[in-house]
């Protein structure tokens, strides 16, 4: 018998090596390898490949690139306007879509209701590692939900999944959760990084044989990444990351990774009795905003995937009673907070050294872009002179650190959905500008953060 070949993986950025070692050499993080094997020992896996020196398929042909079949990948719709949205269009035939996000976030819910639905008309596979059958029925029918036709099964062996698989022949195969599967011949516990690597490797195998549409549910570490290997995520398709807090009934659903669509693309959801429901216009939910204008306020225009989203921002600047002053940012980069306040002290004449500036994007919304910059600079300012911005106000641009609005990507779109909102006057990079304002707005053209200040 062939004897297994392994290696060490590094559980947080993925990097293999022949030897353990107490540090990963490539993220610098201690005690992260962890050995997994690389190819299997079973017989007639080795002897023709020892003997021809290699392993593999002979029939399989060499095509010229310009020969390839350029017609479009027929897509499946999910049922929900939303997730098409972050898929990129639907579900592609023989993609694998790993679905992380916190416990009681909904991945579950969303994943049966989809399932549900979806197996009116076509075949579906749900597979629960966690729950037994009578507990995922008892979700379907308190959340009303038509169950005929969805093929279920309890299992977390991938050798019986696949071997029950290729007897159904499902178009779509839901594992809930890839954390509970395991193969054989593996010695290692489910959910360690041997488990998740082998485990998806054959998941996805299948579903690129079949033409199956294969969605996995993925776990999050403490800090929010998916757990498991990094490796898991270049295996996959799509990584989505279903977010909001217990205290939220809001659900927004990013796209990490799509190579069938947009990256940082977007769907707001809504957990309702009846389970999640499709947020049409995700500006509403976020600008509920109250009738008395108060200081450190202002609606900004960020730009998520392929759409423009209106959002607010408020800050709150006060003297602060400590030798270091805090700085407190959330759903914005902290660090990048603390370097706008340099700028504004530099270029703007205002001086916040000796003061805690707290700053907070409303509805949970996590802001990448920066498109943000300028309207967190004036929102500090509001709150600093404690004096109130009009409420039909909205501001977006880029700041630079010599002082300078720089323009952003899409800058009439996001001018046009602020108009649609009502918004009578916009700040904006000059760049950004357009010939002809929309109707009933005025748009003011800023080149330097000093115009910006003047122009309030």
């Amino acid at each position: 018998m062939a004897k297994a070949k392994s290696a060490f993986v590094c559980t947080e950025c993925g990097a293999e090596y022949r030897k353990w070692q107490g540090q990963c050499s490539s993220c610098q993080e201690w005690n992260t390898l962890s050995e997994v094997r690389l190819e299997s020992a079973r017989p007639g896996g080795g002897a023709a490949a020892s003997r021809s020196g290699y392993a593999g398929d002979l029939s399989r042909e060499v095509i010229d690139l310009g020969k390839v079949d350029l017609s479009e990948v027929p897509r499946m719709s999910s049922t929900f306007a939303e997730f098409d949205r972050v898929l990129g269009g639907g579900l592609v035939p023989g993609s694998a879509v790993l679905l992380g996000g916190n416990p009681g976030a909904g991945k579950s819910t969303l994943l049966l209701q989809t399932a549900c639905k979806l197996a009116q008309q076509r075949r579906i596979l749900y597979v629960t590692g966690e729950e037994s059958l009578s507990q995922v029925a008892m979700r379907a029918h308190r959340l009303q939900l038509p169950t005929n036709g969805l093929k279920m099964l309890a299992e977390t062996s991938v050798e019986t999944i696949l071997a029950v698989s290729e007897r159904e022949k499902p178009e779509i195969l839901v594992i809930d959760s890839i954390q509970t599967m395991h193969l054989e011949d593996i010695s290692s516990a489910p959910g360690g990084v041997a488990q998740v690597r082998e485990s998806a490797a054959a998941l996805t195998r299948f579903a690129k044989k079949t033409n199956t549409v294969l969605l996995l549910v993925g776990h999050v570490t403490k800090d929010g990444t998916l757990a498991g290997p990094k490796v898991l995520e270049h295996m996959i398709d799509a990584s989505l990351l279903l977010e909001g807090g217990a205290d939220s009934r809001f659900r927004t659903l990013r796209g990490q990774k799509n190579r069938f669509g947009a990256v940082n693309e977007l769907g707001v959801f809504a957990m309702l009795e009846q389970g999640l429901k499709e947020v049409k216009n995700p500006s509403a939910i976020f600008l509920s905003r109250q009738e008395e204008q108060a200081p450190g306020s202002l609606v900004m225009v960020v730009w998520e995937g392929t759409r423009p989203i209106l959002v607010e921002v408020q800050a709150l600047v006060d003297e602060s009673a400590l030798g270091n002053p805090r700085r407190v940012a959330v759903g914005v980069d902290q660090n990048r907070l603390a370097m706008l306040l340099a700028v504004l002290n530099r270029h703007g004449g205002l001086f916040t050294g000796d003061q805690d500036v707290f700053l907070n994007v409303v509805g949970g919304v996590k802001v990448l872009e920066t498109s943000a910059d300028l309207a967190v600079l004036l929102a500090v300012v509001s709150s600093l002179q404690n004096r109130a911005l009009p409420k039909e106000l909205v501001v977006f641009g880029e700041v630079g650190l010599s002082g300078e609005i720089r323009p952003v990507p899409s800058g009439q779109e996001r001018i046009s959905e602020a108009a649609k909102h009502g918004f009578l006057r916009a700040i904006v990079p000059r760049a950004n500008a357009p010939k002809q304002a929309p109707k009933g707005m005025e748009v003011i053209a800023v080149d330097k953060l000093s115009d910006a200040l003047d122009a309030l």
